[in-house]
C-alpha cells in the first residue's frame, strides 16, 4: 500500500533539488478523450492528456503517427470529452488501443489496433449538435470544437492542434444553477500525474478573478 502523502513545504524553506531526467513530463496535466472521425466515416475515441485552455481555444498535442492525428489533419471536426475521476478505467482500456491499421511501427509491441474504441472501453457515443464526431455520454463535461491549425512541434514527433469550441455541454449537476458557470467545488477532472491517475483534492483558495467564489462565514 503506498502511503506517500505529498509534501506541505513551507515556501521559507525550500528543499534542496536535485537534477533528475525523468522519461515524461505528465506534471500533473487534465485527461481528455477526443472523438474525430475516420475516413468511412466511423468514429475514432483517443485518451491524451495534453491539453489546455487559451480563452476559448483548447490546444492539443497529439501523436504524430496516431489516427486522431490523422484524422485531423483531413477531418477538422472533433469533440473534446472530459472524464470524470471514476471512469479511469475505461481511460485505461482504451490507453494500449490505435485506430491505425497498420499499427505504427512506433506503437508496435505496445498497442493493438482497435476499430470499435466505444464498444471495447464500454463506453457510449451519443450524437453531436455542431459536429460530425460524436461525444461520449456520461462525461461530465463535452466540448463539440474545429481544429482550426494544426502543425508539428519542434520535436516532430507530435502535432499541435488549436481547436476553437463551438459548443459546450455540461452535466447538470457540475454547474451552478441559473448560471454559465461550471461549480468548481462539485466539478473534478481526471488528472493525468506522471502517468498515474488522480481527482482533485480539497480547495485551497480561489483567483481574484473567480466569478464563483464563496465567502466563509466565519472570516
Amino acid at each position: 500500500m503506498n502511503t506517500a502523502t505529498p509534501l506541505d513545504i513551507p515556501s521559507s524553506a525550500p528543499p534542496d533539488h536535485v537534477t533528475i531526467a525523468p522519461s515524461i513530463l505528465y506534471f500533473g496535466t487534465p485527461v481528455v478523450l477526443l472523438s474525430t472521425e475516420n475516413e468511412d466515416g466511423a468514429a475514432n475515441l483517443a485518451p491524451m492528456s495534453s491539453a489546455w485552455a487559451l480563452g476559448q481555444v483548447i490546444v492539443l498535442g497529439i501523436g504524430a503517427e496516431s489516427q486522431t492525428a490523422h484524422n485531423l489533419l483531413r477531418r477538422p471536426d472533433l469533440v473534446i470529452n472530459l472524464p470524470a475521476p471514476a471512469q479511469w478505467p475505461a481511460v485505461e482500456r482504451l490507453a494500449p488501443l490505435t485506430g491505425r491499421t497498420p499499427v505504427p511501427e512506433a506503437k508496435r509491441g505496445a498497442f493493438c489496433f482497435e476499430p470499435d474504441k466505444f464498444a471495447a472501453a464500454g463506453l457510449r457515443p451519443e450524437p453531436s449538435e455542431t459536429v460530425r464526431p460524436p461525444r461520449v455520454a456520461g462525461c461530465p463535461i463535452q466540448l463539440e470544437a474545429r481544429a482550426v491549425r494544426v502543425r508539428p512541434d519542434a520535436s516532430g514527433e507530435f502535432l499541435i492542434a488549436e481547436a476553437r469550441v463551438r459548443r459546450v455541454h455540461a452535466d447538470p449537476r457540475v454547474v451552478v444553477p441559473g448560471t454559465q458557470h461550471v461549480d468548481p467545488a462539485r466539478w473534478s477532472p481526471l488528472i493525468y500525474n506522471f502517468r498515474h491517475y488522480f481527482g482533485l483534492g480539497a480547495e485551497l483558495g480561489h483567483s481574484f478573478r473567480s466569478q464563483t467564489a464563496v465567502e466563509d462565514p466565519t472570516d
